[in-house]
């Protein structure tokens, strides 16, 4: 750094102290926690021009502290320089032609794999959740924001992505590469489990799931189906307002969920009798795999008490992020609400917490919060299946023909 940015740099602290001071001795009110964290700043700021062993990058250091200070927030906000903003917005223009079925998350700084989509390119080379991908490409994820990972993965059909990946329960990188494809919509799985009892597995709230959800229970009504197991473990993609959408089949009445931010009035979403498709029993499986939309579906079922959630609780993710552009080129993409269950629980903060908790077996090596001991089964080995069925009061001596 020349001398003459340096001194424009120093100057400009100055200036920056100055106001803060007479700010801070003019008005002790609410701002009072603002004027004393801009004069820290300001302290820490001149003590690395003036001590630090070499002439520091300046614009390294205060890029680096804005994205320090977006990632201090919550896994979902992030800063963007003016270079990361032109890229990205360069690469969302167009909606993306192929994908790698990726429900991503920050974990330790790093960008870390919440779910993947059955089938997915993600799926093929084995990615599963608590992998945390140290590197897309020739980029570190140290710093990176989730929308721009998803947007490294994206692109056209057939394109190869290298990835750097510590696997869960590992510490050294494993170098592997995706190959990006167009993914489909993933199909309701559905199977037969004992005791009339009908298994339904979603793996995406995506455009169109809510009407694919609602025909399929129709039909198991008019075929006399008494009891559903609707497994959301794993699923940890889509929109919200298709959550909403497909609690709604379940609920005659209720709160399903209410959206909450600093300077936005409650919203409040509610059951509507006119639209309930499945009147009968219901229990929902959950994990730390289910995020989103999902967490919405389960936290009105089990908070409405119109049906018990069974297995573990769920990633915390429901929330509403806002894109907020800069002056200098650069952006925010900034969480601006949460959703909160109808038990007036935040579920980035809480989850969605079961009723019925299902923990893996005690001899599991991986820490509770990395655990994904059963992905979406209808198997009867499955300990969350059999508690589910134990609770709709089904026997699991045999899985049905």
């Amino acid at each position: 750094m020349s001398s003459l940015t340096r001194n424009i740099v120093i100057l400009l602290s100055a200036v920056v102290f100055g106001f803060v001071a007479v700010g801070y001795v003019r008005g002790r009110s609410s701002d009072d926690k603002s004027f004393r964290a801009l004069t820290v700043y300001s302290e820490v700021l001149d003590k690395i021009q003036t001590e630090y062993v070499d002439e520091p990058d300046m614009h390294q250091v205060t890029s680096g502290a804005l994205h320090g200070l977006l990632d201090s927030l919550d896994p979902q906000s992030s800063y963007l320089s003016p270079l990361e903003y032109k890229d990205y917005a360069e690469k969302s223009k167009e909606p993306a032609k192929a994908e790698a079925g990726l429900a991503l998350t920050k974990r330790a700084g790093y960008i870390s794999v919440i779910a993947t989509l059955p089938d997915s390119p993600a799926q093929k080379v084995g990615l599963q959740i608590g992998d945390i991908i140290e590197k897309i490409g020739d980029f570190t994820t140290g710093q990176m924001g989730i929308e721009q990972a998803n947007a490294l993965l994206s692109g056209d059909p057939g394109a190869v992505v290298k990835l750097s990946v510590i696997r869960r329960g590992q510490t050294e990188p494993k170098d592997m590469s995706i190959t990006l494809a167009r993914l489909a919509p993933p199909k309701i799985l559905e199977d037969k489990l004992p005791g009339d009892v009908e298994y339904i597995h979603v793996a995406d709230f995506g455009p169109g799931s809510t009407k694919a959800l609602r025909d399929d229970l129709e039909q198991l009504q008019h075929q006399g189906v008494h009891k559903l197991v609707l497994d959301l473990r794993d699923c940890a993609f889509g929109q919200d307002s298709e959550g909403i959408a497909a609690a709604q089949l379940f609920l005659s009445s209720g709160t399903i969920t209410s959206l909450k931010g600093q300077t936005a009035a409650p919203l409040i979403s509610s059951a509507d009798a006119s639209k309930v498709v499945w009147t009968q029993p219901i229990a929902v499986l959950i994990g730390i795999g289910t995020a989103g939309p999902a967490e919405i579906v389960a936290s009105a079922i089990a908070d409405n008490h119109r049906g018990d959630a069974i297995g573990q609780r769920s990633y915390g993710v429901a929330s509403e992020q806002k894109l907020i552009q800069l002056d200098d080129g650069s952006a925010l993409i900034l969480t601006v609400a949460n959703y909160y269950t109808p038990g007036g629980k935040e579920i980035p903060v809480d989850g969605v917490t079961p009723t019925d908790e299902v923990l893996p077996p005690p001899d599991d090596s991986l820490t509770v919060t990395d655990q994904n001991p059963s992905p979406a089964s209808s198997s009867l080995d499955d300990p969350v299946v059999k508690k589910a069925l134990e609770v709709l009061g089904a026997p699991a001596a045999q899985k049905a023909a």
